[in-house]
C-alpha cells in the first residue's frame, strides 16, 4: 500500500509532467532547418536550457528524481557532460533532498580533462569506487554526449546504472547506442510530444 507521501509525489509528477511539456513547447521547441551537434540537419530543434529556470527547474527535478527512484533506487550521484546536464543535476539533487529525503551528489563531466593538478574528467564530490550514478542528458540524438559521460565516469571507477534524458529525439539510434553499453535509458519526453 502506498504511503500518503508517495501518493502526493505521484500526483505532483503528473502535474509537473504536463507543466514541463508546456514549458518546453513554448520556450525550447523550434521548427525550421537546423544543424545539430552531431552535424546532421533536422527540421526541429530543442534548446532545453531556455526552460531551465525557476518553477521549470523544480518540476524537472521532480520528474528526474521520480524516474530514478522507480528504476534504480539507491544511487550516490547524478551528472553528465557539461553543460547540458549541469542544471539537471543540481535541480535533481535539490528536489531529491527537499522532497524525497534522499541525498545524491551532483557531478560534472568535463569536455576536456583538467590541464593541471589531477587532470581529472569529473568535477564535484569524491565518490567511492563503484558508486552507483545516473547519467543525465537534456536531448538524445546520437547519444554521443551521454556516451562520453558514461566512459568518463567508468574511467573514474564509477558505476553508471541509468541514463535519464529530458527528450529523446528518436533519431540516429541514440537510445540503442546507449543501451549497447548495458545501461537502460529513460526519456521523459520523445519526438512525438513535439511533432505528432
Amino acid at each position: 500500500m502506498r504511503t500518503p507521501e508517495e501518493i502526493r509525489n505521484d500526483d505532483l509528477e503528473i502535474h509537473d509532467h504536463a507543466f514541463v511539456l508546456t514549458l518546453l513547447r513554448a520556450k525550447s521547441f523550434k521548427q525550421g532547418k537546423f544543424t545539430l551537434s552531431s552535424g546532421k540537419e533536422s527540421d526541429f530543434y530543442l534548446d532545453c536550457k531556455k526552460a531551465l529556470y525557476g518553477q521549470g527547474l523544480s518540476a524537472i527535478g521532480s520528474l528526474i528524481s521520480g524516474a530514478i527512484l522507480r528504476r534504480v533506487g539507491d544511487i550516490q550521484g547524478v551528472g553528465g557532460l557539461t553543460m547540458g546536464a549541469d542544471p539537471l543535476a543540481v535541480a535533481t539533487c535539490l528536489y531529491a533532498h527537499h522532497f524525497r529525503h534522499v541525498e545524491w551528489n551532483p557531478f560534472y563531466v568535463r569536455k576536456e580533462p583538467k590541464k593541471h593538478g589531477t587532470e581529472q574528467w569529473l568535477e564535484g564530490p569524491t565518490f567511492e569506487e563503484g558508486a552507483r550514478v545516473v547519467i543525465l542528458e537534456d536531448v538524445i540524438t546520437t547519444g554521443g554526449s551521454a556516451l562520453k559521460a558514461i566512459q568518463r565516469t567508468r574511467i573514474h571507477r564509477l558505476n553508471p546504472v541509468l541514463v535519464v534524458a529530458l527528450v529523446d529525439r528518436q533519431e540516429d539510434n541514440g537510445r540503442q547506442n546507449l543501451e549497447a553499453e548495458g545501461i537502460p535509458v529513460v526519456s521523459l519526453f520523445t519526438r512525438k510530444d513535439f511533432i505528432p
